[in-house]
C-alpha cells in the first residue's frame, strides 16, 4: 500500500481516464450506429413483406386501383413484380438498402408473396 498525498497521482497515469473515456465513447457510438443500421434493415424488410402481401391480395382480387395504392407503400427504390402463372398470383418486392457510409456494403432485400385467386361467383 502506497501512501500519497490527497489528489496526488503517478506521472504515468495522467490523462488515463480521459483516454479510456474517449475509447469507450467511440465504441458506444459505433455500436449505436450498427444497431441503427440493423433496425433500419429490419424495418425495410417488414415493409417489403407487407407490400408483397398486400399487392398479391389485391392483384388476386383483380382490383388494379388497389394494387396501385399498395405499390405506393413499397420502400423507396423498390421494384415490385407481379406474375400470374398456373392460377397463382406471385408478387416479388426487391430493394437494395444502401447505408449512409459509402464504405459499408449495400444489402439486397427481397420479399415474395403468393396468392391463389378466389373463383368468381356465377351471376
Amino acid at each position: 500500500m502506497s501512501l500519497r498525498p490527497y489528489g496526488g497521482s503517478r506521472r504515468g497515469e495522467r490523462g488515463m481516464v480521459t483516454a479510456e473515456l474517449a475509447v469507450a465513447t467511440l465504441a458506444a457510438l459505433v455500436v449505436m450506429l450498427l444497431l441503427s443500421w440493423g433496425i433500419y434493415l429490419m424495418v425495410m424488410q417488414v415493409r417489403c413483406i407487407d407490400t408483397a402481401a398486400e399487392v398479391a391480395r389485391q392483384a388476386a382480387r383483380g382490383d388494379d386501383s388497389a394494387v396501385a395504392v399498395a405499390k405506393r407503400e413499397a420502400p423507396p427504390g423498390a421494384r415490385v413484380t407481379i406474375t400470374r402463372t398456373h392460377g397463382v398470383v406471385r408478387v416479388e418486392v426487391a430493394v437494395v438498402a444502401r447505408p449512409l457510409a459509402r464504405n459499408l456494403v449495400a444489402v439486397p432485400l427481397r420479399a415474395q408473396a403468393e396468392v391463389v385467386p378466389e373463383p368468381e361467383e356465377p351471376r
